[in-house]
């Protein structure tokens, strides 16, 4: 097949998720072409079967904003017609699907492209529920001839937000969990903490959606019964205040800030207890690879987190902003080596029993060929 895959080209869930996806279906023999306004971060070096076109966004003086909608649509168009795409996957709802649909009808008379939108989270659970946009989301995944969502807790509030015609199909996200796998990171470690403190850690984009700062309100908790550090990995608009929150609280010397690492796997395998303070995850994608490389995560019960983290199981799960019960999670299995392991022995299981490529990219071909088969 000629996949056609449209993304954030960021740090974020969707666009690691997008990026890996097309990876992935290259691997498998498809001819994968990438399109958006910079190169994906993770397409990081040559791939066969992987393309990359650029939307190049127009600039005129009449334009007080730039039309990038409108520039993606018109690069959709270009890539569909002269390289023949079977299929164009669209990952986030705003802008992406109304560019999809965009160019599939004015592209109607000339191809069977198959739209695909799936579904991250804020483009529904946030974006989308403006009253400006949240029209245009309904009709985009109306039109689209399948829609995913990465978990059932967003499948469940796309339904009931957007009244769509058709149930959206649930394909969770994937690591690959021979990537993210636990390795030897005594250097890391002994850099971080040097004198062998537990170390917590955290990886988000720093949006005020993330709370980074309940991390360090746990780190605080955690102090007063053992030595720790905590460190944060990412960079966003809460940084700054994450550091002046430790430096008020005393507590800077315990606090890492790594900013943003795409050495994860090595990093992710020096933790003793990964930490998801979000008021918002619709999957948790951080908190499954943390798992894949076999760390322990204690957790907000938000969203679709409860479908990656099993509770007492591979992790815990507490209620938003229970700084306390969190703190208490983390304390239960920094104590317990015997807990600890096996703790961490689930996480890992889980990831590869549940979340594993082999085990999630098959249902996206297998979709695409059962949309293909429908004329």
């Amino acid at each position: 097949m000629k996949i056609g895959i449209v993304c954030y080209p960021t740090y974020g869930g969707s666009g690691v998720v997008a990026t890996e996806l097309g990876i992935a279906l290259a691997k498998r023999g498809h001819e994968v072409h990438f399109i958006t306004y910079a190169q994906p971060m993770r397409l990081d070096r040559f791939q066969d079967n992987i393309f990359y076109h650029e939307v190049e966004q127009p600039n005129y003086p009449l334009f007080e904003f730039q039309l990038y909608s409108l520039a993606l649509a018109g690069k959709i168009v270009d890539v569909v017609r002269y390289e023949h795409l079977d299929i164009l996957h669209v990952h986030y709802a705003i802008p992406h699907a109304i560019s999809g649909y965009l160019a599939k009808q004015i592209l109607k008379d000339k191809t069977t492209l198959k739209l695909v939108t799936t579904l991250h989270g804020t483009d529904i659970t946030l974006i989308g529920l403006e009253p400006t946009f949240l029209p245009l989301v309904k009709f985009s995944l109306d039109q689209s001839d399948a829609v995913t969502a990465v978990s059932r807790f967003l499948a469940e509030k796309t339904k009931t937000g957007f009244m769509t015609k058709s149930e959206q199909i649930v394909i969770p996200n994937f690591i690959d969990t021979n990537v993210y796998h636990r390795m030897e990171c005594t250097n890391i470690r002994g850099q971080i903490a040097p004198n062998k403190e537990k170390i917590l850690m955290h990886v988000s984009n720093f949006r005020p959606v993330k709370r980074v700062l309940d991390t360090i309100y746990i780190l605080q908790e955690v102090l007063k019964i053992l030595p720790a550090k905590l460190v944060l990995v990412g960079d966003g608009p809460d940084r700054a205040e994450a550091e002046r929150l430790a430096r008020d609280l005393g507590i800077w010397e315990h606090v890492k800030f790594l900013g943003k690492q795409n050495a994860l796997p090595e990093i992710l395998s020096a933790a003793d207890v990964f930490l998801l303070t979000s008021q918002s995850e619709s999957f948790g994608l951080a908190a499954l690879e943390a798992m894949s490389c076999g760390v322990p995560v204690v957790a907000t019960n938000i969203g679709g987190i409860p479908e990656v983290i099993t509770h007492d199981e591979s992790g815990f799960i507490a209620e938003l902003g229970d700084i306390k019960r969190m703190a208490k999670y983390t304390l239960d299995l920094l104590t317990h080596p015997r807990k600890w392991q096996e703790f961490s022995n689930n996480a890992r299981k889980r990831a590869v029993d549940h979340f594993d490529t082999q085990l999630i990219v098959p249902m996206y071909e297998s979709l695409y060929q059962k949309l293909l088969e429908v004329e």
